[in-house]
């Protein structure tokens, strides 16, 4: 199982990385990723960053 730091304004999260489902662009130079099985995770940086940290976990 590989664990993902991923940041936000209200803190900051760990996520598995293969429970994430989508990625949408959010307002604020945010983005809402989606998790499996739960609501999504409002977090800092473009799409791509957070795509580019996903992938690099």
């Amino acid at each position: 199982m590989k664990f993902i730091a991923l940041d936000s304004r209200g803190g900051n999260y760990l996520v598995v990385a293969s429970n994430v489902a989508w990625l949408r662009t959010a307002e604020n130079g945010q983005t809402s990723v989606g998790i499996v099985g739960g609501q999504p995770l409002l977090v800092t940086g473009t799409i791509e960053q957070v795509a580019e940290k996903i992938l690099a976990g």
